[in-house]
Order: structure tokens, then sequence, then C-alpha cells
């Protein structure tokens, strides 16, 4: 092979090797823009059809009104707001305790044998499809609480937000063990050196450095709780009502509904049309702006308590 081959040989590598950059690149680019695009594509039409039904009902009738019933065109937004938080507040209650207490098991208390089996069984409960867990409310969780001589309705929020926190306990489990599992091991041997016990060290050295992994694993369970549909559209029925503030038990023994329930509803009735079928959208922007709020507040507090090693 002659110099001159050779020289152009080596020459047109760098180059070769440049425009594949330059094409990974645009690819990647590519790839991201259109996500973004999707997303804000999304949100304008969710926000054009909304305006649309705030011009023919106001918004302060929305969002101050407290019954809900379309074929009465009354559309006060707080009976399904309540529900929703209901349910949040319910399965919070169930989820965050329970997947903590797993997360540090498993950072701290498991074997490798033992890890190796629970955390895939937990991500198995994670990949169950939502409607079973619904129609498992509904069939088998509300007939074993009247056992117990809980008045429930067979539509009822009890059952339901028990049946959403055990769906998001994966969820805060594994983001939570995944932020454990990140804290160095030098601070737990520096621990154990000035004599703490295995428990000391969960709770007050690996849960406080793991904080900002920990929230940010609420918040995401949180949100998932705030927008799950299968469940609650099939076991907590169909009927709005009001946070009954002088019977408080009695809001869990009787059946609600969330919003997102009432979207189902709204798409699948074949009559509705105009200010009702609109609403559908009004529910999803305050829907979204809820959980946007959510997020925002964990990335703010999560930047915040974040610990950073070396």
């Amino acid at each position: 092979m002659s110099t001159d081959t050779t020289a152009d040989a080596i020459t047109s590598r760098p180059a070769g090797r440049e425009a594949r950059e330059r094409l990974y690149r645009y690819l990647l680019f590519t790839c991201a823009a259109t996500s973004i695009f999707i997303t804000v594509g999304i949100v304008f039409l969710l926000a054009k059809d909304a305006i649309d039904f705030f011009t023919m009902v106001s918004p302060v009738e929305f969002f101050t009104g407290t019954t809900w019933l379309l074929p009465r065109n009354e559309f006060g937004v707080l009976p399904l707001l309540t529900g929703t938080l209901l349910v949040t507040v319910i399965a919070a209650a169930i989820a965050l305790p329970i997947g903590v207490a797993a997360a540090v098991y498993l950072s701290e208390y498991a074997s490798e044998r033992a890890r190796s089996i629970l955390k895939p069984a937990l991500e198995i409960l994670a990949g169950i499809p939502t409607v079973v867990y619904g129609i498992f409310a509904l069939v088998y969780v509300t007939p074993f609480l009247r056992i117990f001589g809980l008045p429930l309705n067979t539509f009822n929020v009890l059952s339901a937000s028990l049946m959403v926190g055990i769906m998001i306990i994966p969820m805060v489990s594994s983001l939570s063990e995944d932020a454990m599992s990140a804290v160095p091991d030098s601070l737990r041997e520096a621990a154990y050196g000035i004599g703490a016990t295995k428990y000391e060290v969960s709770t007050g050295v690996v849960i406080p450095a793991a904080v900002s992994g920990i929230f940010s694993s609420f918040i995401l369970a949180l949100s998932r709780a705030i927008g799950e549909t299968m469940i609650v559209a099939v076991a907590m029925g169909s009927r709005s009502r009001l946070f009954d503030f002088a019977n408080p038990l009695q809001n869990l023994w009787q059946g609600n509904q969330p919003m997102t329930a009432a979207m189902i509803q709204i798409n699948s009735a074949d009559n509705v049309s105009g200010p009702g079928f609109k609403s559908m959208f009004a529910i999803g922007l305050t829907l979204f702006v809820i959980t946007f709020l959510m997020n925002l507040a964990s990335n703010r507090i999560a930047a915040r308590y974040r610990e950073e090693y070396n």
C-alpha cells in the first residue's frame, strides 16, 4: 500500500466518526424533542377544550360548586376533588410507612438471597393490572371487612383506597430502596464504629441521608394514586359526594366518585354533549395542575435536601 493511500485512510476515519456522532446527536435530539412536543401538544389541546368549557360554565361555579350532576348541568368539582383527595390520603397512610419499612429491610437487613426474591416479587405486584385490583376490592375486600362489623356499602371508599395503597407500595419501596442503597457504606461504618445498632444506623443515618430520594418516591406514588382510574371506577361507585365533616367515618363506608372516575363516566355516556362533554377536559386540566404542582414541589424539596457524596 502506498504512503498516500495510507494517509487518506487515516484522515477518513475521524471524518467518518464525526459524521456518525452528528447522526447520533440528531437522532437523540429528535427523540427528546418529540417527547417534549407530544407533552406540549397534549397540554395545549387539554387547555383548549377546557377553555371552551369555561366559556359555557363559569370557572367560579366550577371550582366552588358543591354538586356534580351532569343531567342537571351542575358542574361543581369540589365533590370530585374531595373524593380524589380522600382516596389519596388513605392510600398514602397505607403505602408510605409500609413501603419505607420494606425499603429499609431490603437495603439494611435482607440477605442477598432474600433481596433477590423479595424485590422481584414487589415488581410483580406493581405489574398487576389495576382493574384486577378493583375487582379484588369489590369481590373480596369489602366482604372481608364486613366480617369485622364495618357497615360498608357494596361500593365504598375504604376498600378502593386500601387497594390503591397496596398498588403504590412497590413504587415507594423500590425507589426508596434505591435511594438508601446509594448512601455510602462509610457513613454506616462510622455509625457502627461509635456503637450504634443496625436499627439506629437505619433510622438515624441511612434514612436522613436518603431523605430526598424517599420524598421523591412519596410524591411519585401519590401522583400515581391521584391519577388512578380503574380501581376507583370499579370499587367506589359513580355517585359524587361532598366530604361530610359531621360524620367523617361515614365517608369511608359509602361510595364516592373521584375525578378520574367522573371522566370515564362522561366519556362512556352516549347522550352527553355540549358543556357536559367539555367538562371532562376541565377535570383533566385540574388533575394535571394538581399533579404538576406536586412534582414541582418534589423537585424543589429533593434539590433542597439532596446529599452529594464523593
